[in-house]
């Protein structure tokens, strides 16, 4: 009973401590949610009231700028005002002074009117009297208005054609005087200086035999040696009746040299089979690559040219088995800068680079068999590839006049190109051009008139032209010259240059009785 009655105290005691907890809580929270109505009750009151003043200052901005604004727009309302003014006041003088002109121009315009209704008088009379004074002068001289401008006109196109003739003679005296004999002298002295030999070399080279026996080896069974060599050096092999020769044909004179070594060391050495072959041409390519690479350094050690690209040197050496018109075009390039590098010293000029384009112009010509292109176009992009001075680039483009020459040096390797070309002996053309070009050389003479007989001579570098003397006078041999030039540039395709001569002769004969 005892330990019942302690419970239900305990339970007693603990209602009444949660009874008092609850209510003792109760307050607490009362306390604070009052609080917490206070202060947010203050900050909304202190947020109303900054934001009155916030609006508050915010209005008076507005105004401020309004005012502003008003007060920049009145100005420049008053600015146009006056700026209108000024122009309607500058409008209405111009106004006022093209109404002036106009009415200045109306009395001129009236006045030119009456000048001309005179003038158109007074022309209609000089045309009657000039009618009545053209009549009677017909009547006097016996002859019509047309008849006597025919001779009018022939008399002035004689004295005319005479005074154009003389005027060239003395125009070409005065430029003669000093440039001709200064031209001769740096070209004699730059002629004289430069002697080179040249190689005729065509498209074959000869191999010759120790007896005609060894053709068969060459051909080989079924002909497999003929072709390995054929296919090795991409030349053609010539085996025909000729008494211990065979003849290589190939446009590639590199080709040709690697398969004229070969085709001599195989015939040296005996042992004629395809794997010989391949050896042989190998070696030979070897040879003739050393063969080009010295032939380029000694051209450049020769004209004293430096800091040359190697890939440039090699293609000068490549040079050395290119030929054109005959001529070797290595020795031609060496000739060529020379040339231009003597004519640079005579008259003041940039040696050096003188030299190095007359060396480098037909560089071109080098790999013109492996390209496409002309050999000015491949020059002037290998000189840019391996980062040549441009004034070389310049005179390698202008040599053949491709583009328009701008530096003295350019004019020099022009001038240097054609002497060593144009140089007797220097190149050799075919007996069908060469007759070719002296029948179109007289055609072209005997087509003018008063030609009575013309002769190429000197190769067809002159042509003398003999003249009538009744029919062309002293005067007319010069422009007839002229002309025969003129026609003989257009219609003709030659190196160098040709000259015309133009002889007039009169012969007085009387007999002593």
């Amino acid at each position: 009973m005892t330990w019942l009655w302690i419970v239900i105290a305990a339970l007693v005691a603990g209602a009444a401590g949660g009874v008092v907890g609850y209510r003792y809580r109760q307050d607490v929270t009362e306390k604070k949610i009052g609080n917490t109505e206070s202060y947010t009750k203050q900050m909304l009151d202190d947020a109303q009231r900054r934001a009155e003043e916030k609006k508050k200052e915010m209005i008076l901005q507005a105004k401020e700028e309004v005012l502003k604004l008003k007060t920049e727009l009145d100005s420049e309302t008053r600015e146009r005002r006056s700026e209108l003014t000024r122009l309607e006041r500058r409008a209405t003088q111009r106004e006022e002074a093209y109404e002036k002109k106009l009415d200045s121009l109306d009395s001129r315009e009236n006045q030119l009117q009456r000048k001309q209704e005179e003038i158109g008088r007074l022309h209609a009379e000089a045309t009657g009297m000039v009618a009545k004074q053209q009549g009677e002068l017909e009547r006097i001289a016996g002859m019509t208005q047309d008849e006597t401008r025919q001779v009018l006109v022939g008399r002035i196109q004689r004295d005319a054609y005479h005074d154009a003739a003389v005027l060239v003679r003395e125009i070409e005296s005065k430029a003669k005087e000093d440039a001709e004999k200064k031209a001769r002298n740096i070209i004699a002295l730059a002629i004289q200086k430069c002697a080179a030999d040249h190689v005729a070399e065509t498209t074959v080279s000869v191999v010759t035999l120790p007896s005609d026996d060894m053709k068969g080896r060459i051909i080989g069974r079924e002909g497999r040696n003929i072709r390995a060599l054929e296919t090795a050096t991409g030349v053609d092999l010539i085996i025909d009746d000729t008494p211990e020769a065979v003849i290589i044909s190939a446009f590639d004179p590199v080709r040709r040299e690697v398969a004229r070594i070969a085709l001599e060391k195989l015939i040296q050495d005996g042992r004629i089979h395809p794997a010989r072959i391949e050896e042989m041409v190998e070696k030979a390519r070897r040879e003739v690559d050393n063969q080009i690479r010295e032939a380029g350094e000694q051209a450049v050690f020769e004209t004293g040219i430096h800091n040359l690209h190697p890939e440039l040197v090699k293609l000068l050496g490549r040079m050395k088995y290119r030929t054109s018109y005959g001529q070797n075009v290595l020795k031609h390039s060496i000739e060529v800068s020379h040339l231009a590098g003597l004519m640079a010293s005579e008259l003041g000029a940039d040696v050096h680079l003188a030299k190095r384009a007359g060396l480098l112009h037909d560089i071109g010509k080098a790999v013109d068999h492996d390209q496409e292109g002309t050999h000015v176009q491949l020059g002037g992009d290998l000189a840019r590839k391996f980062k040549e001075n441009a004034e070389v680039i310049h005179a390698i483009l202008a040599h053949h006049n491709d583009i328009e020459p701008t530096t003295v040096e350019a004019v020099l390797v022009q001038a240097a190109d054609a002497v060593s070309a144009a140089r007797p002996g220097a190149r050799r053309e075919s007996l069908e051009n060469y007759i070719k070009r002296l029948e179109k050389l007289e055609e072209i003479s005997n087509s003018f008139t008063g030609v009575e007989k013309c002769f190429a001579i000197q190769s067809g570098r002159e042509v003398r032209i003999m003249v009538r003397p009744e029919d062309i006078n002293d005067s007319g041999t010069i422009i007839l010259a002229k002309e025969i030039a003129k026609k003989i540039e257009h219609e003709m395709e030659y190196p160098g240059q040709i000259k015309v001569s133009v002889i007039r002769e009169t012969r007085s004969v009387d007999y002593a009785k």
